[in-house]
């Protein structure tokens, strides 16, 4: 193994929604890989993704908005001077059902989780093309995106949009930028009590999945970590499945099989 090809330090990376969540556990294992990391969002935390005795530098940006977008990666260019990686994290949605939620809410979950990344994308490029050893950029889908996402439908539509983006910039800005994606399953945050109840719930949950656990965000890091490495230089317009087995078929469950 080239353990050299993980060795990021010099290099300089962008987490966008990276001060918590899955966005926080991927800052936190390019920095003990000794990337400098930038992370951003709407608002400051309260503590910024720490390791090896250093901490993510923090920008403010909204990144549904493009002169938001436009100042994140002018101060990134005067900050740094490089970029070398990006992974394009920000998103989310809340639950709605379809028939509920109004068009102005399908709307804003489609910014956020289509249009956004693809702003993110362009701006991003633009300063990679003009480095001798280009860059890339590893986009965070979901399993919604090939199965069913009730309660998130507009989120599962988008992050379809998503996968379909990696594969068409990654011919259109080859070879000098990769683009990719990689897209977890059901991952276990911060967060995970406001959708899947107590710890009792949320290992039940776990319990549902082949690997007998939900993802956790170092998982998704450690991937994202190899993805955007030079030993995954022929990684590139696809998808990564990151989901620890999928989903058991549900005629399991029921199915008589005589034992």
């Amino acid at each position: 193994m080239n353990t050299q090809a993980l060795d990021y330090r010099g290099k300089v990376v962008l987490v966008t929604g990276g001060t918590k969540g899955i966005g926080a556990g991927i800052a936190r294992v390019f920095l003990a890989a000794g990337a400098v990391v930038a992370v951003c969002g709407r608002n400051a935390p309260e503590a910024l993704p720490e390791a090896e005795g250093r901490a993510a530098e923090f920008f403010a940006a909204d990144v549904r908005d493009v002169e938001s977008l436009q100042n994140l990666f002018a101060a990134i260019r005067e900050r740094f001077g490089r970029l070398d990686v990006v992974i394009n994290n920000a998103g989310g949605a809340p639950f709605a059902l379809a028939d509920k939620a109004s068009p102005r809410f399908h709307e804003g979950i489609i910014r956020l989780n289509l249009i956004a990344p693809l702003n993110v994308a362009q701006q991003a490029n633009a300063l990679m093309q003009q480095q001798a050893e280009g860059g890339v950029i590893v986009f965070i889908g979901s399993v919604a995106a090939s199965r069913p996402s009730p309660g998130t439908a507009a989120y599962g539509a988008a992050k379809a949009g998503v996968l379909s983006l990696a594969s068409s910039l990654a011919v259109e800005w080859a070879p000098r930028v990769r683009v990719l994606a990689i897209s977890p399953g059901l991952v276990q945050t911060e967060q995970s009590h406001l959708h899947y109840g107590d710890e009792a719930g949320i290992a039940a949950v776990g319990a549902t999945i082949p690997a007998g656990r939900m993802a956790t965000p170092q998982d998704i890091a450690d991937a994202c970590l190899y993805a955007a490495s030079p030993m995954a230089a022929y990684f590139a317009g696809t998808n990564l499945l990151l989901h620890g087995g999928g989903e058991r078929p549900a005629f399991l469950a029921v199915a008589n099989t005589g034992t």
